[in-house]
């Protein structure tokens, strides 16, 4: 059931009649304070926390693959044990606890019974991650949607403007999409904004963060970044759009794509009006003939 140092330690769900080393009020006190939120990291942070007056630990790892989610807090350690949590034959992800010095029987016994406290608050909180998840993902493209865009923007904004660093914005427009509609079909129309929402996000970094804006319009949005660097990221961009390979889908079809760069110009710029300039920087590189990057 459990192993130290070891690649995986299947752990069942609930078990009511595993033996206890703590007082039942205690534990009824832990699954209440787990049961204050559906946020998956505060709630890993609340387990965390109560875990440590039974159990030590200098770090604490979460990491659900399905999901793309990992969470760490505290600092890695020489001793660890790892569990993959399980309810009712979902998979919820694995846990692993870590510290200076090897965890006893008796703290590992301990452990799997607080785990049993975990897996239905844990389940709860991923159940509500993929219900926010699906209302700010765009269904066709798997990138962030354009609700998700107003929340991520002002945030990051407020960011910017709290610690004075940059911020900026890019939109990119796929050129000439609705010819490529009329001309191949909207299956092949649908097949383009996936494959190039996939190359987006292959060709930004990761704390970049991609939205389809509408029809074949998106934006990138790139905290701590300069106008200078925004540019030049963008100029990737319009190359890797470039340079897809679309002859298996549509024999003939070439894409290119023109892109608006903008970037807070003072402190008391809003986001609708930094959106607006790299809106109009975008424009005016359709009307040099587009297949290129625009400032204003």
């Amino acid at each position: 059931m459990r192993q130290e140092q070891s690649p995986l330690a299947k752990l069942p769900h609930a078990a009511p009649s595993q033996a206890l080393s703590f007082e039942q009020t205690q534990r009824l006190e832990l699954i209440g304070a787990l049961q204050t939120t559906l946020v998956l990291e505060q709630l890993l942070e609340l387990f965390s926390g109560e875990l440590q007056k039974w159990v030590p630990h200098d770090g604490f790892y979460y990491c659900n693959r399905q999901h793309g989610l990992e969470v760490q807090i505290g600092r890695r350690a020489l001793h660890r044990c790892h569990y993959s949590l399980t309810l009712e034959g979902q998979a919820l992800g694995e846990l692993t606890l870590q510290r200076r010095k090897r965890f006893s029987e008796a703290e590992l016994k301990t452990l799997e019974s607080l785990l049993c406290c975990l897996v239905y608050p844990l389940r709860n909180a991923l159940l509500y991650y993929q219900a926010l998840k699906l209302c700010h993902t765009d269904p066709l493209t798997g990138v962030y949607n354009r609700t998700a865009l107003a929340g991520a923007f002002e945030r990051e904004w407020k960011l910017a403007q709290r610690q004075n660093t940059p911020l900026s914005l890019l939109i990119l427009d796929i050129d000439y999409f609705k010819k490529i509609n009329d001309t191949y079909g909207h299956p092949i129309g649908d097949e383009v904004l996936r494959r190039v929402a996939h190359n987006l996000k292959q060709t930004v970094r990761t704390s970049d963060m991609v939205f389809r804006y509408g029809g074949e319009e998106f934006v990138i949005l790139l905290s701590n970044t300069a106008l200078k660097g925004a540019r030049m990221l963008a100029e990737r961009l319009r190359v890797a759009v470039a340079n897809m390979e679309m002859s298996d889908i549509a024999p003939g079809l070439h894409l290119t794509a023109s892109l608006g760069v903008a970037a807070l110009s003072h402190p008391q710029e809003t986001p609708e009006q930094l959106l607006k300039r790299a809106d109009e920087a975008l424009y005016h590189a359709k009307r040099q003939g587009r297949d290129r990057v625009a400032t204003i």
